[in-house]
Order: C-alpha cells, then sequence, then structure tokens
C-alpha cells in the first residue's frame, strides 16, 4: 500500500529501493522506476551503484548497449570509469565529472574499468540517471558531452556545498546541454548545517546519497530513500547525527506527455520502442569503435510500461 502523509507534511511519496548484486559485490539500489513513483520531472531512472570495491583483476564491465529517446547522466563520487560509446567517444570519468550522452534515434555504449586498475582491486560509487528527452528531440541525432569537476557552478555557505550537475537550481546554471527545464544537484551537508531547498519546480525530490538528514515536521530520513516532494513545497533539510550528509536534488517540469519505458528504451511511442527493439535484435545500430562484445536483447513479454 502506498504511504499516506499527514495534511501539512512535505512529502508525496517515499522510495525505499531495495539492493541488488549485480555480480562481483557490485551493488546497485534502483530508486526510479518504482512501484511507488515511476518518475519525477524527466527522471525515469535513479540507480545509485556501490560504494564497492571490487576483487584484485576485477571491475566493471558494461558492455555494448543501445538506448533510444533519453540522456544517460553518469556522476561518480568515487573510482573511474572508461566510456566508449557508436560516436567515438573514449572518455574517462572521475569523481565530481559528469558524462551527458543524449540518445536521441540511437547511440550504443559501453562502460568498464580501465585495465590498469583492475589489479588493485578498484573502488567505485556514483549515480546514474536517465532523462526522458521532450517530443520534439526524440529522434535528434545522437551527442556526447563531458565535463569536469571545475567547469560545474558551486554554491556555498554556512557549512553546505551544492555543485549544479545539470540544468538550473540556487540560482545557478549548469554548461550540462540539457534539452527540458530541469535540476539536478549534487548537495553536501556539514554536521548540523541547515539550507533550504525552494520549490522551483513542479517535481522535485530528494535522495539520500550518504548520511542522515532531518526534514523539520516529517523526521529524520537515513541513506538510500527518495524523498519525493508536494509540489510547490518548499523544505528545509539539516544534517543530522555525527558525520556529514551527502543528497542528490532533481526534478523539473512534468514531460509533455506519457512515455514508454522498456529495456533501455524511452520514448513516447510504443511502436517506436518495438522498432528499437528489432533493430538491436538484427544489429542494425551503429557499433562501438574496438568493442566486439554486446549485451543480446533480453526477453521482453508483454507491451513496453506507460509512464506515468
Amino acid at each position: 500500500m502506498p504511504a499516506t502523509f499527514p495534511p501539512d507534511s512535505a512529502l508525496q511519496t517515499i522510495v525505499v529501493p531495495r539492493t541488488r548484486d549485480l555480480g562481483d559485490n557490485f551493488q546497485v539500489r534502483r530508486a526510479l522506476p518504482s512501484i511507488e513513483r515511476r518518475m519525477v520531472g524527466p527522471f525515469v531512472f535513479l540507480d545509485q551503484m556501490g560504494p564497492t570495491v571490487f576483487a584484485p583483476g576485477h571491475g566493471l564491465d558494461v558492455r555494448p548497449h543501445p538506448h533510444i529517446g533519453l540522456a544517460t547522466v553518469t556522476y561518480l563520487t568515487e573510482g573511474e570509469i572508461v566510456h566508449r560509446d557508436s560516436l567515438g567517444t573514449l572518455q574517462t570519468i572521475r569523481p565530481g565529472e559528469v558524462n551527458w550522452m543524449t540518445a536521441g534515434r540511437g547511440i550504443v555504449h559501453s562502460e568498464r574499468t580501465d585495465p590498469q586498475l583492475r589489479p588493485s582491486g578498484p573502488a567505485l560509487a556514483g549515480l546514474q540517471c536517465w532523462v526522458a528527452l521532450p517530443r520534439a528531440h526524440e529522434e535528434a541525432d545522437p551527442a556526447f558531452a563531458h565535463y569536469k569537476a571545475d567547469q560545474l557552478p558551486v554554491e556555498q555557505g554556512e557549512g553546505a556545498s551544492a555543485v549544479v550537475i545539470a540544468g538550473s537550481f540556487f540560482g545557478r546554471r549548469s554548461p550540462v546541454p540539457t534539452l527540458s527545464d530541469l535540476f539536478y544537484v549534487d548537495l553536501r551537508l556539514e554536521p548540523g548545517a541547515r539550507i533550504g531547498i525552494p520549490a522551483e519546480y513542479a517535481e522535485q525530490a530528494i535522495y539520500i546519497f550518504e548520511g542522515t538528514v532531518d526534514l523539520g515536521r516529517d523526521g529524520q530520513f537515513a541513506a538510500g530513500q527518495l524523498l519525493v516532494l508536494k509540489p510547490g513545497t518548499p523544505v528545509t533539510l539539516a544534517a543530522t547525527g555525527s558525520g556529514p550528509a551527502r543528497v542528490m536534488l532533481l526534478g523539473g517540469e512534468p514531460m509533455d506527455g506519457r512515455r514508454y519505458l522498456t529495456w533501455n528504451f524511452v520514448s513516447s511511442s510504443a511502436e517506436r520502442i518495438e522498432q528499437a527493439k528489432e533493430d538491436w535484435r538484427q544489429q542494425r545500430f551503429d557499433p562501438v569503435p574496438g568493442e566486439s562484445e554486446f549485451i543480446p536483447l533480453p526477453d521482453l513479454p508483454g507491451k513496453p510500461v506507460a509512464y506515468p
């Protein structure tokens, strides 16, 4: 049963994702999509990766796979990932940097640990999101953008530090080339620090990455939870406990209509997803240069899931 909240609560939904082990002790928490909430603004997917330490000789190996109709957003807090895609991009991402890959009409990419890091047993932690594209841009040419940590705007003060990863928030705008009204912020709070979260967008959420936070009348919440706020409701967030807290603020304006999601594909058209599935089955997507492996299309019974 969905949670119910008192009339004066700032919360609309709480998502507590289950932890899944993908092998080699690599664990993820999937907050979006979930039964409780399918999307927040244009965000249709949110995974916390790790934190994990691979065994010596091991690492991340996500073989080439396709996307359409979305942008992938990779943001690390620890470790490195080597990104390759069908545009010929070769880019290592490190903590505090952002990879923004616009799939549009179709792109293929892989994500792996650098072979030079594997002997020592590399660590990895971070988040990956998918942002659904507006209808006008669903079939745009694929593109890739990478930004260093020092290229992202930072708002600081009174024990709080906020990095605007994408979109606009706290009066700062990221240079990342988004195609819709959204925000994605890495907010760190020292113990006892407090900060007001304005209601700048119709749909807003807080994902607790580390530590414990207090949301005033709604109480305290530990790491690994997605707190979806009621529309138009500003809140004050405080770090509680002996250590710092780290949260991701995300959301934006509602999408311009229903979206369908199946496997790695997002579209306003269920028929377009069926076409993408067949294109991948027949290997019509452009390949990733230098990669011979790929993830086969899984058995996908039924029709694409419609959001919302």
